[in-house]
C-alpha cells in the first residue's frame, strides 16, 4: 500500500507545482514579479518523513507546502521580473508528464488488484 500512498503524493504536488508555474506564466508582466517554483525532492522527503506508524500520531494532512516553494532568483528584465515564458511552458510540459506518468501508475496498479480479487 506503501505505492498507493507515494503515487497519491506524486499526483498531488505534481497538480500544486501545475498552479504555482500557471500563476508564473500569469505573472509574466506583472513587475517586481519573481517566479516560483515547487522543490520537488524536498516536498517529497518531508512527506515520507513525517508519515505516522501509529494510529496515537498526529496526521500530517493538514500539513502546508510552502515550506516547498521557492523563489527562483535569476536575472531580471528591466521591471524587475524574472518569468521567462519559455521555461515555464517547458516545466509545465515536463511537470504535466509526471503527473500523466503517475496517474498511468496508479491505473496499473488498481488493474492488478481488481485481477487479484477475482482469482
Amino acid at each position: 500500500m506503501d505505492s498507493f500512498r507515494s503515487l497519491e503524493q506524486l499526483i498531488r504536488y505534481t497538480n500544486i507545482r501545475h498552479g504555482i508555474l500557471a500563476s508564473n506564466i500569469a505573472n509574466a508582466d506583472t513587475p517586481n514579479y519573481k517566479a516560483k517554483d515547487i522543490n520537488f525532492k524536498l516536498a517529497l522527503d518531508n512527506e515520507l518523513l513525517l508519515t505516522t506508524t501509529s494510529d496515537k500520531h498526529m496526521n500530517n494532512a493538514g500539513n502546508n507546502s510552502t515550506n516547498e516553494v521557492i523563489i527562483k532568483e535569476a536575472d531580471n528584465w528591466e521591471d524587475k521580473n524574472n518569468v521567462e515564458i519559455d521555461m515555464e511552458v517547458a516545466k509545465m510540459t515536463e511537470n504535466a508528464m509526471l503527473f500523466q506518468a503517475g496517474i498511468s501508475l496508479l491505473q496499473s496498479k488498481i488493474k492488478m488488484y481488481k485481477s487479484a480479487l477475482r482469482r
